[in-house]
C-alpha cells in the first residue's frame, strides 16, 4: 500500500470517530436524547473510511438511512450531527431533519436517504452534472443488499453505464434487509453480480478489511476521474446492531452476531494489528487517538445538549417553500 504513516492514522482516527460516535447515539437514544428511528453503522466502519479516504474536495456521497459513517467519513462536523440527532437548532437540517436526513452540499454530501434506494437517481443526477461541467468531479453512491432489488437502482445503474457517467457504486452487503437474511432476498449470491447485465466492471472485496476496501475504491475512482464511466464495488460487513435501535432483532443467530465481533472480523482490531506489525504506531500511539476521540465525542454530546430547540415559528422555514420564494 503506498500510503503514507500520516494518512494511515487519519484514517484509523476517523474510524474511531464513527465507532464512537455511534456508541454514544445508542446511549442518548436510550436515554430518550435522540428521538425518531436511528440506524447504526457499528462494525461496518472501513467501507465508509477506506472509501472517502479516496476523495478530494469537491466530490459527491449520497448516503443511506445508515449514514453516520459515511457522513463522519466525508469530513462532517461530529458537533453539528450530534445536534441534528437531538433535534437542535445548530444541527445540519437545523435539527428538522433527524438521523436519516443530514446533509452538507459544501462538503459533497447530497443527504442521507430515509427512503430505501433514494440515493441512487440523486448519485446518477451528481455525476451527469460532473460530466457536463467537465470538473474532474466523482460521485459516490453508499448503498445496501436490500436496496439492489429498488427499481432506482437499476434504472441509475443503466443510465450511468449508458451516459459513462463518473460514479461508483459502493454496495455494503451486510446480509440483512431489515430482518431478511440477503439468501432470502435475490437469487444471485453477490450484488456485483448484477453490474455485468449493465456492462459495468465491478468488484468483491473483504468490507472489513480497510486496506482491502481503499485499494478497490482508489481504482474504481481514479476510472471515474479519468473518464472511463462507473463501477460497481461489493463490500463484505455485517452490522453489529439490529436493523433500527429498538427493535425486538429476534431474527438473527447470537452465535453469528458474536463471530462477526471477534477481533478477526471486527474491523478496527484488524487495522490496529497492521498498524502496530508495520511500526506505523504503537498501542500508545493509538490508545491516545482513541483518547483524542472521546474527548471530541464528549464536546459534541455537550454542544448538542446546551443547544436550543428551533422554535414552533420557524418550522415552516428552511423547507421546499422557501426555495421556490427564493426562485421567485
Amino acid at each position: 500500500m503506498n500510503l503514507s504513516n500520516k494518512k494511515l492514522l487519519e484514517m484509523y482516527e476517523t474510524m474511531q470517530k464513527i465507532r464512537q460516535f455511534e456508541f454514544q447515539t445508542a446511549k442518548s437514544f436510550a436515554e430518550g436524547d435522540v428521538l425518531g428511528f436511528v440506524h447504526l453503522y457499528i462494525g461496518e466502519e472501513a467501507i465508509a473510511t477506506g472509501t472517502c479516504a479516496n476523495l478530494v474536495d469537491g466530490d459527491y456521497i449520497t448516503s443511506t438511512h445508515r449514514g453516520h459513517g459515511h457522513i463522519i467519513a466525508k469530513g462532517a462536523d461530529m458537533k453539528k450531527m450530534m445536534a441534528e440527532l437531538w433535534g437542535k437548532e445548530t444541527g445540519y437540517c437545523k435539527g428538522k431533519g433527524g438521523s436519516m436526513h443530514i446533509a452538507d452540499t459544501e462538503l459533497g454530501i447530497l443527504g442521507a436517504n430515509g427512503i430505501v434506494g433514494g440515493g441512487f437517481t440523486l448519485a446518477a443526477g451528481a455525476a451527469f452534472s460532473s460530466m457536463m461541467l467537465k470538473n474532474n468531479k466523482v460521485c459516490i453512491c453508499f448503498h445496501g443488499d436490500g436496496s439492489t432489488a429498488e427499481g432506482s437502482y437499476h434504472e441509475a445503474m443503466n443510465i450511468a453505464s449508458l451516459w459513462n457517467l463518473p460514479i461508483v457504486f459502493v454496495n455494503e452487503n451486510n446480509l440483512y434487509a431489515i430482518s431478511c437474511r440477503i439468501t432470502n432476498g435475490m437469487k444471485t449470491e453477490n450484488t456485483a453480480d448484477r453490474a455485468a447485465a449493465y456492462s459495468m466492471p465491478s468488484e468483491i472485496v473483504d468490507g472489513n478489511d480497510i486496506l482491502a476496501v481503499h485499494q478497490a475504491m482508489k481504482n474504481a475512482i481514479d476510472r471515474a476521474r479519468n473518464g472511463y464511466g462507473p463501477s460497481y464495488v461489493e463490500c463484505k460487513t455485517y452490522r453489529w446492531r439490529g436493523h433500527f435501535e429498538g427493535e425486538p432483532e429476534n431474527y438473527r443467530n447470537p452465535e453469528e452476531i458474536k463471530l462477526w465481533k471477534q477481533p478477526d472480523h471486527d474491523p478496527i482490531p484488524r487495522f490496529e494489528e497492521y498498524l502496530k506489525e508495520n511500526r506505523v504506531a504503537s498501542q500508545e500511539e493509538l490508545t491516545a487517538i482513541q483518547e483524542k476521540v472521546r474527548g471530541m465525542i464528549k464536546e459534541a454530546v455537550k454542544f448538542a445538549a446546551e443547544s436550543p430547540f428551533p422554535t414552533k415559528e420557524k418550522a415552516l422555514t428552511d423547507v421546499y417553500t422557501d426555495i421556490v420564494e427564493e426562485a421567485r
